[in-house]
């Protein structure tokens, strides 16, 4: 039986990894997912378990490498953001894989804004509102500050997707999607790394610099396979979009964040955006991508939660519940669903649109951010929220002069990986319908305004 070739994804996320074999139509043909043990690092905090990590990079490519019917003729790697790898000589880990979630210094994240000019003009030049470790060069500036004689033996910081890379080729490599995912190392004006990271002589620990689509020649399961040097995820999710759709539009990519992206939109960050939690990232072809976020997932989960206590309900149910038009003419402006009395409504099915028009209200502002001088003429919403009638008709509402759509992207930030190293595996021309689309048509908008 003759064998398909196929590309191989390893997808990272904070709570699952992933791996997704994809044939030359871009169709998954196997997959696998495995949830890790966390560990602590040596303050206690929890954190990734590298060694678990690189033990699931090297068997589920063998695994995959071993299977039937396929012929793996590349890797790519997309992986979640902020985490570093610091690497000696001989390529060990010095380090555990740090949470992004943990406490930073006052006193030195302070000292190095002062240092550099002020948190307000660091974070515009950076593209990076002030997030503590989120901002992993930051991380890397602890790091070198607290721990130096540590720090010498460090021969490359490597972010986690290019960490995978350089465990299957052993060349080490930077990535312009995790150098421009609100690191606080790179500078959108200048196009280059920041003023700090020259000053701090840290340029000595980033590896050289190469394109998403450029492979190097890498092991797995004992065979040579081209490798690509990694994504970071949400960069690699919009991949599957721009190479579909060129008029512009933006993309609200949905789950425990809200994250709205406009590629189309590459003014500078001004001191109120970043006051509102806007940010720009850089796309596989290394352009501004403005973006705004909002921890909307995460208040869904915590308040359906409420609601179903309080009407004696499954949380589950409200995974079905449909819009009702009828409905609109009870919703209240401009509140917070958590400060709510339950009391106040006569059916579950009406607080949960009310925690819904709230979520959509909050969701308009965000990302009317980064419509501002750049506007579009669709807007996609993926992920759990594109699933959801009731956001999915009052965001339509909100957006009467744009064409909103749910997208079906099955794996779109593996996809995306994949499709960043088509022209080197592969001779076809890519498939014209990556992405299944729903159009939703503004249902009320003399209600909502």
């Amino acid at each position: 039986m003759n064998s398909i070739p196929v590309i191989a994804v390893l997808d990272i996320g904070k709570t699952n990894k992933k791996l997704f074999l994809f044939d030359e139509s871009y169709r998954v043909v196997h997959e696998k997912n495995v949830r890790l043990p966390e560990t602590a690092d040596e303050d206690g905090d929890a954190c990734e378990c590298i060694h678990s990590l690189r033990d699931f990079v090297q068997a589920s490519l063998e695994e995959a490498m071993a299977l039937p019917g396929v012929d793996v003729r590349a890797v790519n790697i997309s992986a979640y953001g902020a985490s570093l790898v610091y690497i000696d000589a001989d390529g060990r880990a010095l380090t555990p894989l740090y949470n992004y979630l943990k406490p930073y210094p006052e006193a030195l994240r302070e000292g190095l804004y002062t240092q550099y000019g002020g948190k307000a003009g660091f974070s515009r030049q950076t593209a990076s509102p002030a997030l503590d470790s989120l901002n992993s060069g930051l991380q890397l500036y602890r790091l070198q500050a607290e721990r130096p004689a540590l720090f010498n033996q460090v021969k490359y910081a490597l972010h986690l997707p290019q960490y995978v890379s350089y465990l299957l080729t052993g060349m080490p490599c930077a990535d312009i999607t995790s150098l421009g995912c609100h690191t606080a190392l790179w500078d959108f004006e200048k196009k280059d790394y920041h003023e700090w990271v020259h000053g701090e002589q840290l340029t000595r620990v980033m590896a050289p610099l190469r394109e998403a689509g450029q492979v190097m020649k890498g092991k797995a399961g004992g065979k040579e396979v081209l490798t690509g040097p990694g994504l970071h995820d949400s960069s690699a999710a919009l991949i599957p979009y721009l190479m579909q759709f060129r008029e512009p539009f933006a993309l609200i990519s949905t789950g425990t964040w809200c994250i709205s992206l406009n590629p189309f939109n590459s003014t500078p960050l001004t001191a109120e955006e970043l006051e509102q939690d806007c940010l720009c990232y850089l796309s596989y072809d290394a352009r501004p991508v403005k973006a705004s976020r909002l921890f909307s997932g995460f208040v869904h989960e915590r308040e359906v939660a409420r609601i179903a206590e309080y009407f004696n309900r499954q949380p589950a149910h409200y995974q079905s519940v449909s819009f009702v038009p009828q409905l609109m003419d009870r919703m209240e402006a401009g509140g917070d669903f958590a400060t709510r009395d339950m009391a106040g409504f006569r059916s579950d099915v009406e607080a949960y649109h009310q925690l819904m028009y709230d979520l959509v209200t909050a969701q308009y502002r965000s990302t009317s951010l980064v419509l501002n001088g750049a506007p579009v003429s669709k807007i996609f919403v993926d992920g759990g929220f594109g699933k959801n009638d009731v956001f999915m008709q009052m965001l339509a509402a909100q957006f009467p002069g744009v064409a909103v759509y749910a997208a079906t992207v099955p794996q779109a930030t593996a996809l995306g990986a994949a499709l960043a190293l088509h022209s080197a595996w592969q001779q076809g021309p890519l498939p014209e319908k990556l992405i299944e689309l729903t159009f939703y048509p503004d249902p009320c908008t003399e209600i909502l305004g």
